[in-house]
């Protein structure tokens, strides 16, 4: 049985990890990981429909906790214990939900103070009693809410025994029904450069370059406010020793051993003894090729993180924009020239695929491990557009956009 210290508005820890608002899924699944011999009987929840709608959620059936993330920015906005028997739980130290302390309302007036008087909720018959960033739910027959005029301790059933709590929320800020995700807290960020946003640079329809808003924590704190903020610009062409000053070192160094899109380019399809290599930034979303001869940047990827893709929880979501003229409609008599359109992350390929008209047919993509287990989520279809190439899943989400030099082929 878990052993786990509360934090209202904060974060739920042992003695060797913690869960803290804030943090990204991957982060949260890392420790799940590192704990396995603990944690046991973990579950990932998401709809593959409404992905951008419906929480991503981690469900610990074992231990009764779930932790539900946003399903944008894909950071931890709460933590809900919703099997109290599962757990042991502390506040400053000292017990008040175990098998020895039952964790009725006068256990949670003594061990965390007078609050406001309880909410009662008649259609799910609920007791919600609120402290800042902290939420108790009491299941509470109606027949004795009128006992709550009397203060918390009036509230008794017949036999003289108290409710006692069903499940518990941590969230930031005061109410349980507006949550919402706090900024990557600096005890999450392990000294390493974020993505705030991602701006891709382009002239006359060709991609030039990104420019990256990061930050990073500055050491001096545990809280986010510590953070240091600074802007980032990579072109196409930047040497490996530039992108190390720009972007610190990466999280990986990737050496190309094949690349199945060779078939479709004339020129890369002559034998050679250099393999191509990309330097992964797993926290930015963020794969930078780099040529094998010259050693210079020539394509850059950029992941959206969608659960469902073969390569979920590798990347944090890279939050981009990328202009683009999108040709006017032939049947809109009032467009007389093409407009600018922005793609983001979250744009559906139904919504930008039926403004533009890719080169040829899409390209089916199939992925396996090296182990050729087969991939479980299906292949995605790559469309061809400019100097882009848009990688979609079958949900109609793009999965990630490979931009290239406009000089290469596709």
């Amino acid at each position: 049985m878990l052993e786990l210290e509360v934090y209202p508005e904060q974060s739920l820890s042992s003695e060797k990890w913690e869960f803290v608002l804030g943090m990204h899924f991957s982060q949260a699944v890392a420790i799940i990981q590192h704990q396995v011999g603990t944690i046991r009987g973990v579950q990932v929840l998401y709809s593959d429909t409404t992905s951008l709608e419906t929480d991503l959620i981690l469900n610990l059936s074992n231990d009764g906790i779930q932790l539900y993330f946003d399903p944008v920015c894909q950071r931890l906005k709460v933590i809900e214990v919703y099997d109290m028997k599962a757990v042991k739980l502390k506040y400053c130290g000292i017990p008040f939900n175990s098998p020895e302390v039952v964790p009725s309302i006068e256990q949670i007036d003594h061990s965390f103070g007078a609050t406001h008087p309880g909410i009662y909720d008649c259609e799910r018959q609920i007791l919600v009693i609120n402290f800042p960033g902290l939420s108790f739910f009491f299941p509470v027959d109606q027949k004795y809410q009128p006992c709550l005029n009397k203060g918390l301790g009036s509230l008794q059933f017949p036999s003289g025994a108290s409710p006692v709590v069903s499940k518990m929320l941590i969230y930031n800020g005061n109410n349980p029904n507006d949550t919402r995700a706090p900024p990557l807290p600096a005890l999450c960020m392990h000294n390493q450069i974020h993505l705030e946003s991602l701006l891709v640079l382009r002239d006359m329809g060709k991609t030039k370059g990104l420019r990256l808003n990061l930050f990073t924590d500055d050491g001096r704190s545990r809280h986010h406010e510590s953070r240091q903020n600074f802007v980032q610009t990579i072109y196409f062409g930047a040497s490996c020793q530039e992108v190390s000053v720009a972007l610190g070192a990466p999280s990986r160094i990737f050496y190309k051993s094949e690349d199945k899109m060779k078939i479709h380019n004339a020129r890369a399809r002559k034998a050679t003894t250099r393999s191509d290599f990309f330097f992964n930034y797993f926290t930015l979303g963020l794969d930078i090729l780099f040529d094998a001869k010259t050693q210079r940047a020539k394509k850059f990827v950029l992941h959206t993180n969608f659960p469902g893709h073969y390569n979920f929880n590798m990347y944090h979501r890279c939050e981009f924009e990328l202009p683009l003229t999108v040709p006017r409609q032939p049947e809109d008599t009032t467009q007389l020239i093409d407009l600018p359109s922005t793609i983001t992350s979250v744009t559906l390929w139904d919504t930008l695929g039926s403004r533009i008209k890719p080169r040829g047919r899409p390209v089916v993509l199939h992925r396996s491990s090296s182990t050729n287990t087969s991939n479980p989520f299906g292949s995605t279809f790559c469309h061809a557009y400019q100097d882009i190439i848009f990688e979609v899943m079958a949900n109609g989400h793009i999965a990630s956009v490979t931009l290239y030099e406009s000089e290469e082929a596709a």
